[in-house]
């Protein structure tokens, strides 16, 4: 969990556009980041195996 002090500073928008860091909506992570779903890869497996986000299951071959 990222502190609310960095979540905060990454919401403002940057000088440049290339200091953009993007961040999980819901811990705040900023590795693992998937933009698709504007999650981490942490947060994407717990709400996809909970069912939660549509159009994703687990796969099994």
């Amino acid at each position: 969990m990222a502190k609310t002090s960095v979540i905060a500073r990454s919401k403002k928008s940057p000088k440049f556009a290339s200091r953009l860091v993007r961040r999980c909506f819901r811990c705040g992570r900023k590795h693992g980041y998937m933009r698709d779903f504007d999650l981490c890869r942490i947060c994407f497996r717990e709400l996809a195996n909970e069912g939660k986000v549509p159009g994703i299951r687990k796969s099994s071959w």
